[in-house]
Order: C-alpha cells, then structure tokens, then sequence
C-alpha cells in the first residue's frame, strides 16, 4: 500500500479522536496530560507501523530509500566512507514450504537481528523486497561487512538450514545513492551465480 493512502487512512481514523477532543473542549472538558500523551502514543504507533516493516523491523522500502540518501550525505560530509550491503534470503520460499511460515520468518528477521549488536554502525537496514534488505554501514570497510555478513550467514545455516547472499560496494567519489546500490546488486546477482543458487 503506498504511504500516502497509509497515511490517509490514518488520518481518517483520527478523525473521530479529534471530533471526540473537538466535543470535550466545547464542553469544557480540560485536556489533561494522560489524554495528550495516550493520543501521541497512538499517532507514534500508527506512524511506526507506516514506515517500519512490522516482521522484521526494517524500514519499509520509501523511507528507507529517503534515509539511505542521507547516509550518502553524511558520509560526504564526514569521511566519505559508507558501504552498502544488498542482501538475499536464500530459498525462503524453500524454508517455508519445507518448514512452514514461522521458521520463514525467523529467516527474513535474521539480517536485521544480528545487526542489533552494533546499531550505529549499521543505519539503515532497509526491507527492499520480499526476501532482500539493503544495509548502509557508515564508517565502514569491506572487509569488515564482509566478515559480519559471514557471520551472520553461518548464525543462519545453523539455525535454520538457510543462509544469505551478499552484494556489497563501498560508495565512490562523486558516486550517487542508485550507483552504488546498482554495483552491490550486481556484486550480489555474482555471488549468486558463482554459488549456483
């Protein structure tokens, strides 16, 4: 669903919070600090669940994208050093059907779950399809992400019988968001070729 009619739709459902708020002050209802707060939990809630994949806690594709950008930006404005990682859940529709829809979803979550060790160094994760993510690791080397994404890929095999392919560029001088992703995806369609999967 794109994020505008996400985004519509919350607002119609905030409608009749807002008619009930519109009533109280009429009446002369105060609006206490408990009501302010149960009304930004609920807007919070609703805006996490429009960009923030509800499996794997990824961001949804739009946003990431938008974030993904910005960590471009940040690394030209720091020390220009940002790795972008495309990642591919192997044969997830094989876990699923061998092992059913739970044991698939502990696999879409395990790019994103062993990431959390390290939060600021990877930023964003972003859930670009069904079964790929696209990570930006700032202030990274290759062979840094390299040796996690391996160690992420035996966590997986060992958990679940599946693992991961990787793709990974490190962002060139005067290189935009769309080149670098297009050279990991590519270093990601090879490393699966070379494998046969």
């Amino acid at each position: 669903m794109p994020l505008a009619e996400k985004l519509e739709r919350l607002r119609i459902q905030a409608q009749p919070i807002r008619a009930r708020a519109a009533a109280d002050s009429r009446a002369g209802l105060p609006r206490t600090g408990s009501w302010r707060r149960r009304e930004r939990a609920l807007l919070e809630a609703a805006l996490h669940n429009a960009y923030v994949d509800e499996l794997t806690g990824a961001l949804r594709r739009k946003l990431g994208m938008l974030a993904l950008g910005h960590e471009v930006d940040r690394a030209r404005r720091g020390d220009g050093r940002l790795v972008c990682a495309f990642v591919d859940v192997d044969d997830l529709k094989h876990v699923n059907d061998r092992d059913g829809h739970a044991a698939g979803d502990r696999v879409a979550q395990g790019p994103r779950v062993d990431h959390a060790d390290q939060p600021a160094l990877v930023r964003p994760i972003v859930r670009y399809g069904g079964d790929e993510f696209v990570c930006g690791l700032g202030a990274a080397e290759v062979s840094d992400v390299e040796r996690r994404f391996e160690l992420i890929n035996r966590s997986l095999w060992s958990a679940v019988d599946a693992g991961i392919s990787v793709g990974i560029a490190s962002l060139a001088e005067d290189e935009t968001l769309d080149d670098v992703l297009a050279r990991a995806d590519a270093a990601l369609l090879a490393t699966k070729q070379a494998r046969g999967a």
